[in-house]
């Protein structure tokens, strides 16, 4: 059952702080007292509050991230992009990914809708993280398998890296480019990547080659499937 906020909890609600550890009920009361703050996770108990982030470490490589998503979404009937959005995965985590994508509802995806929100793992998550030491490949990558999200892809933009993961047998393993250097989904067929191409900034090959997906054989299926 969602939570009901009410008005007069929501006035007496202390701030949210980096470092608290809450509960999720708690989290959503002290975040929706503080409309100024635009990004706050809970994430195994204890919340996160990103400080401003620069367009060359963050907005950028998210801006590509979200674009090449939505070039997927146009041509998928069935499957949902979504930027920043908060995520109840359990009662002790509720992130807001960078980018999902998730198979709706509707079309037998594992999320659902709840209050506004959305609730268990999404099929697909995308973060942009700084590097390597970052908690997005530490304690809210566990979160996230724990939860069934079942492709995890890291963009590491100081390391220039990007990370794709994929749970099998209730572990996440490292997806495989193949011989051609390009990243297949597979759990979304069609959604290629050229990540080479992604860290050089080469946004045309990076559509080509998703372009090369969506006409596949096995993206038209999916596609079949989905309806």
């Amino acid at each position: 059952m969602a939570t009901e906020i009410r008005p007069n909890s929501i006035a007496t609600a202390p701030p949210l702080r980096t470092g608290d550890r809450l509960t999720r009920d708690e989290f959503e009361r002290r975040y929706h007292a503080m409309p100024d703050v635009k990004k706050a996770e809970l994430i195994e108990g204890v919340v996160y509050m990103p400080s401003p982030v620069s367009n060359e470490s963050h907005g950028a490589p998210h801006a590509k991230l979200i674009g090449w998503l939505i070039a997927y979404e146009s041509h998928t009937p069935g499957v949902e992009v979504s930027d920043n959005a908060t995520v109840r995965l359990d009662w002790d985590n509720e992130p807001q990914p960078d980018a999902l994508l998730r198979i709706v509802p509707k079309c037998g995806g594992q999320s659902r809708d709840e209050a506004g929100y959305i609730a268990n793992g999404p099929e697909w998550v995308g973060e942009v993280a700084a590097s390597s030491v970052s908690y997005d490949l530490h304690d809210k990558k566990e979160a996230y398998r724990r939860n069934g999200v079942r492709e995890y892809l890291v963009w590491r933009v100081e390391d220039r890296a990007i990370d794709w993961f994929v749970l099998r047998g209730g572990s996440y393993e490292s997806l495989k480019p193949g011989e051609d250097g390009i990243y297949r989904s597979e759990v979304f067929p069609g959604l290629w990547l050229d990540a080479s191409a992604l860290l050089a900034g080469n946004a045309r090959q990076v559509l080509d080659v998703l372009n090369t997906g969506i006409h596949s054989t096995e993206h038209e299926a999916f596609v079949g499937a989905l309806a």
